[in-house]
């Protein structure tokens, strides 16, 4: 009877979410407010959720409890006892392909993720909808001069790794490294394509002699600044902003735990301030804009089970006012780079062609970092040079 139990709860749960906050929010004042569930329910509950969710779009005219289990059988790779009780027939099946498993519940990944026409060149719709039946990995940034600390750590820990770049870590996602590596201080948790937003920078980083200027304008939890000043050596005299306070409270303690000490910082609603009172002109402009977030929704597939397309327009007409209100403050033979974690072409390559026509700029390079295939997010980078 366990196993019906957790079924229940599971719909109960997702019968009462709106999708209004992050599902993982949810849970959290959900199990808060009833204590009856041990610690090994919780897991298995909020499992069958998130399976649900990675279901995304296909086969909503199946009962909740029946998509669960259906998700169960997609999700899962190894034999289990929740599926055994629900569909033994599948259960015997487990370990077989995805396409084969798809083929016989009679959907294909593009039932998933139903929004083709709205991506970005290069996205294969297939893949990237085969994606969300998988949990990312973790991956780690070593910051400079502490590779070989953070790999002795590890192995002395007894933790399997991969590195697939030289200062990249990979980890399974339930790995807990907080009690092993200083986070922020030896490594940044970034994800793989995150870490290369910012490659433009590399090549001429070793031979620039002078302190550069540099302005990231939306700066949420820093990440992006982190990695400028890694790159540049800590040659950069650093300004953030950010539309909330809470948001640059948090960034100040990061920034500390990370030995950034000098830099300035200011709340700004780039939408609607009057952008020529917000800071000197910059080389160097960080737009990691808001966005839809689709490259990252394998890790909070509730996302694409409640996503609209009309939210598209609304992001990219956000993008569009926060680009108009920072380009301005660019200097001359300065670099914009503008970032986002979508797949979708609005506010992608739309967004480049609005800001080469609006500002003239030079684009240097635009690309999409696929992570689909390597159990990561997917990026998209352009960078500019005003000229």
């Amino acid at each position: 009877m366990r196993y019906h139990s957790y079924l229940i709860s599971a719909k109960t749960i997702i019968d009462s979410y709106r999708g209004d906050i992050p599902f993982a929010a949810f849970l959290k004042k959900y199990f808060n407010a009833n204590k009856k569930y041990g610690g090994r329910d919780r897991k298995q509950i909020t499992t069958l959720c998130y399976n649900f969710f990675r279901l995304g779009k296909a086969l909503p005219q199946l009962p909740v409890e029946e998509k669960i289990i259906v998700a169960v059988f997609i999700c899962e790779e190894k034999s289990n006892d929740f599926l055994d009780f629900h569909k033994p027939e599948w259960n015997s099946l487990i370990t077989k392909p995805v396409s084969e498993k798809l083929k016989l519940l009679g959907f294909t990944a593009r039932d998933v993720f139903p929004f083709e026409e709205e991506l970005s060149a290069g996205v294969e719709v297939e893949f990237f909808g085969k994606a969300f039946f998988v949990q990312p990995d973790l991956f780690l940034r070593i910051r400079p001069g502490n590779k070989e600390a953070v790999i002795k750590k590890l192995q002395d820990a007894g933790i399997e790794f991969n590195m697939p770049q030289d200062d990249c870590i990979v980890l399974p996602n339930s790995t807990k490294v907080d009690n092993i590596l200083d986070i922020d201080k030896e490594v940044v948790v970034q994800d793989l394509n995150s870490q290369k937003v910012l490659n433009f920078l590399k090549d001429p980083a070793s031979s620039i002699q002078q302190t550069v200027s540099a302005w990231d304008c939306c700066a949420a939890s820093g990440g992006k600044s982190i990695l400028a000043y890694d790159i540049l050596a800590g040659h950069i005299e650093l300004t953030v902003s950010d539309i909330r306070e809470s948001i640059l409270s948090n960034l100040k303690q990061r920034f500390e735990t990370a030995g950034i000490k000098n830099y300035k910082s200011f709340i700004a609603d780039l939408t609607e301030t009057d952008s020529r009172l917000l800071t000197p002109d910059s080389q160097l402009i960080l737009c990691d804009a808001p966005c839809t977030g689709s490259g990252t929704w394998s890790r909070t597939p509730e996302q694409l089970y409640y996503f609209k397309t009309k939210t598209i327009a609304g992001y990219a007409a956000l993008q569009q006012q926060i680009v108009s209100a920072v380009i301005p403050h660019l200097q001359t033979n300065g670099i914009f780079i503008y970032i986002t974690c979508s797949v979708f072409k609005k506010e992608n390559e739309a967004m480049v062609d609005f800001i080469k026509e609006k500002f003239h700029l030079q684009l240097l390079q635009m690309e999409l970092l696929i992570g689909y295939d390597k159990k990561a997010d997917s990026m998209f980078t352009a960078v500019f040079k005003k000229i």
